[in-house]
């Protein structure tokens, strides 16, 4: 996919709380500042399985083309991280609409349940499986639906020198995912097979326990295909 950036529509240094005003937490966790970005970790034993992760959202809706882009530190693993995008009603509705179906950052409240969303996983180090062959996974809900898989070039938080540079694109029907502008995994949807085209909405970041990671300079642009 070729494509042209647009202006810039949303941008977030995430160096203090005043600027997650607004962010909304399903979940228990702590979200600080100890090196002017923004951290973020479970407050629950990760003992407690599903209920130990955590969905953190920003308030604003989104276009259908977007560029969501941040820098990203690992600081401690196991865990998982996953970029929800897209993300609204199963029947049109303001993800936070009160009618649907409260969250709290168990996985199946998100993949199957009355909402729709695309979402990225990336640094995957939460089972011994995924801890011993790294990839990147796209899956489109409702539904748990894995649709693209790209290998994941991020070391180890003991090899690891971030910042690194996550850029996710959505443009028409591609969806497209980098790291340090190395391309992961490029995906067409045709709207049939896994449903119709996911259209604007919210994006979140999910953190699964124990990880820690932080979180810098979200910018979110428009794009149109070339």
């Amino acid at each position: 996919m070729t494509y042209e950036l647009g202006n810039i529509i949303y941008q977030n240094a995430l160096t203090d709380p005043t600027d997650v005003v607004g962010f909304k937490m399903e979940g228990d966790a702590a979200v600080t500042f100890p090196q002017g970005r923004m951290r973020m970790e479970n407050c629950r034993d990760p003992e407690e399985g599903q209920a130990a992760n955590f969905v953190y959202w920003c308030p604003e809706n989104f276009p259908h083309d977007i560029v969501v882009s941040w820098d990203w530190w690992p600081i401690r693993e196991p865990g998982l991280c996953i970029l929800f995008f897209s993300a609204i009603g199963g029947e049109g509705q303001d993800l936070f609409d009160p009618a649907l179906n409260e969250r709290h950052g168990e996985y199946n409240q998100y993949h199957s349940s009355d909402i729709n969303a695309l979402h990225v996983s990336y640094f995957r180090r939460k089972n011994p499986d995924e801890r011993a062959f790294h990839t990147c996974n796209l899956r489109k809900s409702h539904g748990f639906h894995l649709v693209c898989q790209g290998a994941d070039p991020l070391p180890s938080v003991d090899d690891a020198t971030p910042p690194y540079r996550i850029r996710l694109v959505k443009c028409a029907d591609t969806v497209s995912f980098s790291i340090n502008d190395l391309e992961i995994f490029e995906w067409v949807d045709d709207g049939e097979t896994y449903g119709p085209l996911l259209g604007g909405g919210k994006i979140g970041f999910r953190q699964m326990a124990p990880l820690i990671g932080e979180y810098a300079n979200l910018v979110v642009r428009g794009v149109t295909q070339a």
